[in-house]
């Protein structure tokens, strides 16, 4: 099952794919009375747990029969002309792993660490399939992307053994951890003892800007992917494959990644975990390529879809949210 959140006039909506088509669950409630127990948001419906998700696949499976009434009602819309948020808008937590590919670490001249590296991504950078990705005016340069496979908490999460930890996650999705890369170059050459601690600290503040976090444009149920370790990610720049990779070359997977985050972070339904980033970023790249206003860039997870955004200048950020890819 896919969930999604809607952007409609009355405000933003859970949603669920049906085939080709987006029922709008608020809104199928005059048809379909079971509707009317659905919580309002997607964080909700994970917070109200197997109870909830099993009301919708129940309500789902009710859909053809009233297909025409629920256009009637415009609680059934063609995928291609659905205005989407983020699948989780207002996450608690974006938990960010770091230095996680293999490929990745090589490309970046980086050691494979010893345990999980991780940082904090803010939640108000997240933004849906669609949204434009602004450069920032301080620092528009040098701004990257990192396609990411992600998790999505489904039930409290705390301490958990890596065998436990898939029964705590809800689904999947994809994030775009975008990076203004001004701060590499210095944490690779400061010394001492707090020069590389200041550099870092700076590095990461660099994926903190609005906008920085694209997410989306669903959430897959677990029990849709069988493998989390075994699926194709690509990224394209204006169509051109930048990266190309396979979760399969996770340094820590994704057991290890709750079993070691939850040993300090109590997560929630809704919380993400984003699982790192492969090969072929544009800093890693000879000669260097970064993001330019008018550029596409589009993540691919097979199983999930794609989640793709418009890049432009500061000041240009019309608020555009696309349709479901």
């Amino acid at each position: 099952m896919q969930l999604v959140t809607l952007n409609v006039s009355g405000g933003a909506q859970p949603g669920v794919v049906i085939g080709n088509q987006i029922l709008a669950l608020p809104a199928a409630a005059s048809v379909l009375p079971a509707a009317r127990c659905i919580p309002p948001s997607v964080r909700a419906i994970l917070e109200a747990g197997d109870a909830a998700l099993d009301l919708i696949r129940r309500i789902s499976d009710q859909a053809a029969a009233a297909r025409d009434a629920l256009r009637e009602q415009g609680a059934l819309m063609a995928r291609r002309d659905a205005s989407l948020l983020a699948p989780i808008p207002d996450p608690g937590l974006v938990v960010s792993a770091g230095m996680n590919y293999g490929g990745h670490l090589k490309e970046m001249n980086t050691p494979i660490p010893e345990r999980p590296t991780h940082f904090l991504k803010s939640p108000r950078a997240v933004v849906g399939p669609g949204a434009p990705i602004v450069l920032p005016p301080s620092n528009p340069d040098m701004v990257d992307w990192e396609g990411e496979f992600c998790v999505v908490i489904g039930r409290p999460c705390h301490n958990v053994s890596a065998k436990e930890a898939l029964d705590h996650v809800a689904g999947y999705t994809i994030a775009n951890d975008v990076s203004a890369r001004d701060w590499v170059a210095p944490v690779f050459a400061a010394t001492g003892i707090m020069g590389p601690i200041h550099a870092w600290e700076r590095n990461i503040l660099g994926k903190q800007f609005p906008s920085f976090c694209p997410l989306g444009p669903t959430l897959v149920t677990r029990d849709e992917i069988a493998d989390p370790g075994a699926l194709k990610l690509t990224t394209r720049l204006n169509g051109k494959i930048m990266q190309r990779a396979n979760t399969n070359d996770l340094v820590f997977g994704v057991r290890e990644l709750i079993a070691y985050f939850s040993q300090f972070y109590l997560l929630r339904p809704g919380d993400i975990i984003t699982t790192g980033s492969p090969a072929g970023v544009g800093y890693g790249r000879n000669p260097k390529v970064f993001m330019r206003p008018g550029d596409t860039i589009e993540v691919r997870i097979d199983g999930i879809g794609t989640l793709a955004n418009p890049v432009v200048a500061a000041g240009r950020a019309a608020d555009r949210r696309g349709p479901i890819c």
